[in-house]
């Protein structure tokens, strides 16, 4: 499995509340995916600091050639959806962006949306929900992408039809999916990541709020426990199945990986799609778990299956977690040997994936496993490669399920107060 390692950056504050730290609760899930990179884009300056500052509540800075979310340190809680557009007026729409970034800049810096929960006109709707009132950013980041959907159906009446990105595909169908259409696609999405549940869940749904009548949520997704640690020395989390996960991904510093495996460069786009460039391609895939079935599985068989150990983590035939894997000392379809970069011609994805639990499915079978979420510089280069070789061979398959699935193009970060989601692709004069 791999790790994403990322440096944090604000200042010292209060220490986290108790509910803060209890959350959702559960530890963190990595499935399917190749060694990540990170980054930093935390405080006023964007620079790396101290990583103690995770611990502390503060806020994610907003503004940044990149957006807040994606190479930033990994939170502990999500909250995404995935949007279809209602409104076919292009101006609704990119005001309705532009009323987001605001809310989405407001709520990051932990304070309420508009004018807030209270004290304005008692015959009017107030502008913020209220259900954040008195908590902290909790380093909340909010994440905006695009999905092919809205090119296909509304490029032609926004003005956009030809600045659909050539990486920007339609996901292929991989062996072994059984995608709920319920759960798949959609013209636009909102990634909010935070250490407190509650704050993530008040940011989409005041952005749902805002958008009413423009969009409406198609799916949505909770998250809890990280699954991958992003900060440098820090301790690697297990996922739902026992394992550590997460333990070579890339460090946050390491910004030259993150060029050539993250970031959309100059050189990737033409004229038309050169709005996509500091931005980066996002796929989400919702990956049941058949718990019941891995938990009367013998030990032997689980660690053959990922190619570690379930105690310290290390590789076959090596001590420590952290000691280079020797791939062939694996068996030939251990999850870990077959999505390690040296089985794939060196690719490498950025993942920020979450637990979820969602009650049961009706057959007393717990509904449980892995939201995946991957960022990487071109699709067609990172995921589809890297999933068309697991879902045709990995030995996890036999306890996993692909069940959701959607992929989106995000674009470059909100430089300043002036600027707002999807300027460089919305805007005349980009």
């Amino acid at each position: 499995m791999t790790d994403t390692q990322e440096a944090t950056t604000a200042d010292a504050g209060p220490k986290p509340s108790r509910r803060s730290l209890i959350g959702w609760g559960g530890a963190g899930l990595a499935l399917g995916a190749a060694a990540a990179g990170g980054g930093v884009a935390m405080s006023r300056a964007g620079n790396d600091v101290d990583p103690a500052a995770a611990e502390t509540g503060a806020a994610v800075a907003f503004h940044g050639a990149h957006q807040a979310g994606i190479a930033t340190p990994v939170q502990d809680r999500l909250h995404f959806a995935a949007f279809d557009v209602q409104t076919e007026d292009r101006a609704e729409f990119v005001r309705m962006l532009k009323d987001w970034t605001e809310a989405a800049r407001r709520m990051s810096a932990g304070k309420a949306v508009g004018d807030g929960a209270y004290g304005g006109l008692a015959e009017a709707p107030p502008d913020d929900t209220g259900e954040a009132l008195g908590l902290k950013p909790s380093r909340l980041t909010l994440t905006i992408g695009f999905g092919p959907s809205l090119f296909a159906t509304y490029g032609e009446r926004f003005g956009i039809k030809d600045k659909r990105p050539e990486a920007l595909v339609d996901l292929p169908r991989f062996a072994g999916d059984n995608l709920d259409r319920t759960r798949t696609g959609g013209d636009l999405c909102i990634q909010a990541c935070a250490d407190d549940p509650q704050v993530a869940v008040h940011a989409i749904r005041n952005l749902a709020r805002i958008g009413m009548g423009k969009v409406n949520i198609r799916w949505s997704q909770l998250g809890f426990g990280k699954t991958s640690s992003t900060t440098p020395g820090a301790q690697t989390p297990r996922n739902l199945m026992g394992f550590k996960d997460g333990t070579r991904n890339i460090a946050g510093t390491e910004t030259d990986r993150l060029k050539k495996f993250v970031w959309v460069g100059e050189q990737d786009v033409d004229g038309a799609s050169a709005w996509m460039t500091g931005g980066s391609y996002l796929v989400a895939r919702r990956i049941r778990m058949h718990i019941e079935t891995w938990d009367r599985t013998s030990l032997q068989e689980q660690e053959d299956v990922f190619g570690r150990d379930k105690g310290e983590g290390a590789p076959v035939g090596k001590a420590k977690e952290h000691d280079k894997p020797f791939l062939k000392a694996m068996k030939p379809d251990a999850h870990v040997r077959l999505a390690h970069p040296d089985s794939n011609d060196g690719i490498t994805i950025l993942r920020r994936g979450y637990s979820f639990t969602d009650g049961t499915d009706g057959l007393g079978r717990l509904d449980a496993g892995l939201f995946f979420l991957a960022y990487q510089r071109d699709v067609r280069k990172g995921f589809i490669p890297l999933q068309r070789r697991l879902s045709a061979h990995d030995a996890l398959n036999e306890y996993i399920q692909h069940v959701g699935s959607a992929v989106f193009a995000v674009p470059p970060g909100v430089r300043d107060q002036d600027d707002w989601w999807g300027s460089t692709l919305f805007s005349e004069e980009a």
